[in-house]
């Protein structure tokens, strides 16, 4: 039978290895070219369904996207909500 401090001696071991054990990471970058995935205008994004979001936009209108910012910008103003 093994005796508890060679037990433990050999589990503090099993993890001191285990923690050598990582493999390499390799990214093969090219000059200029975004690997990563494409990024769309905000506007072009559906305005999604929030129980905290009141302004909604139309899909692809640059202008109503703008009008919604600007009205939750307005709404998280304390100087206009303090009045």
């Amino acid at each position: 039978m093994i005796s508890a401090p060679k037990l433990i001696l050999a589990a503090a071991a099993l993890v001191v290895l285990t923690a050598c054990g990582e493999r390499e990471q390799i990214v093969v970058y090219q000059q200029g070219k975004y690997q990563g995935k494409a990024d769309t205008k905000p506007a072009d994004n559906d305005p999604g369904a929030s129980l905290y979001t009141t302004s909604k936009w139309t899909k692809g209108d640059q202008a109503s996207w703008e009008a919604a910012i600007k009205s939750r910008n307005q709404n998280q103003n304390e100087y206009t909500r303090a009045n």
